[in-house]
């Protein structure tokens, strides 16, 4: 665990009012054409698993090993996938904010970078947002030219029969430098008009799949509506403006927010199988 506060105040204290600050970083590279993790760092309430490898990627499970994010906590992920590694990232469990012992809001970032023929799967169980709960969370993400990208968030706003927590969201995409995605979204008391018809109405999942591959350039998407009943929560298949297409759902639970995302990830529009990416195609040897 890493604390960064004044070294004149003792470490117990420095936890209970100022909370935890902690790194956790992964790194992937090929090596004999597989892809190999020469760095697998762990951090405060991030224990990092190697999973039995699939095919030519390597898989990294993300353990809870201390209650977090709470108030005042500051945690941050770093993920590289170098150039032709493929890395798939998932977690044991679902992550839970909790109110904390200061009124100040956690903060958890993740940065994944991508860099050429690489690809990389940040596929983690969801979010849950406990009432009182204050959490900014932020994924900045830079692809190169090549690289593909599987993410998929997913945020369940109280637990069963509780209130939601406060919880802001921020995706910013880059590609090759320029901006494929950025955008922004805040849930539960005090954000204006979360819980109205313009945004959820009833319901308290919401979550994004977003899939970036370089063969959409040559095979565009369409738009496409997901789920018969608004009341059963629905989602919408939306092409960027680039080799990318963002899945938006809500609904009423978790397990309805999971499914109408497989589902999306399994229409004809070339997203591939529930779970997985689309196909890499190898150029050159």
């Amino acid at each position: 665990m890493t604390l960064t506060t004044e070294a004149t105040v003792p470490a117990t204290e420095r936890a209970a009012t100022t909370g935890v600050r902690a790194t956790a970083r992964i790194a992937a590279a090929t090596r004999g054409g597989t892809t190999t993790l020469p760095v697998l760092d762990g951090d405060g309430p991030f224990e990092l698993r190697r999973l039995r490898s699939r095919g030519t990627e390597a898989r990294v499970c993300v353990v809870g090993a201390m209650s977090a994010p709470l108030g005042g906590d500051r945690l941050r992920i770093e993920a590289t996938a170098q150039q032709g590694a493929a890395l798939h990232i998932t977690s044991a469990a679902a992550t839970l904010a909790l109110r904390g012992p200061t009124p100040e809001p956690a903060t958890y970032a993740v940065h994944l970078t991508v860099e050429d023929n690489a690809e990389l799967h940040w596929l983690p169980k969801p979010l849950i947002c406990a009432a009182g709960s204050n959490l900014r969370q932020t994924w900045t993400i830079d692809l190169a030219p090549t690289a593909r990208l599987v993410l998929r968030e997913e945020q369940i706003l109280g637990r069963t029969g509780e209130a939601s927590g406060c919880v802001t969201t921020r995706l910013t995409v880059r590609r090759d430098g320029s901006t494929l995605l950025d955008q922004q979204a805040a849930y539960g008391p005090g954000a204006p008009g979360w819980d109205g018809p313009a945004v959820l109405a009833h319901h308290r999942a919401t979550g994004q799949l977003l899939i970036v591959d370089p063969d959409f350039e040559h095979n565009p998407l369409e738009v496409q509506l997901i789920g018969d009943a608004p009341e059963d929560g629905q989602a919408v298949l939306t092409p960027l403006a680039g080799p990318a297409a963002l899945v938006t759902a809500i609904a009423p639970d978790g397990n309805r927010l999971r499914h109408l995302l497989a589902t999306a990830q399994g229409t004809p529009h070339r997203l591939g199988p529930p779970g997985s990416a689309p196909k890499r195609r190898r150029s050159g040897g």
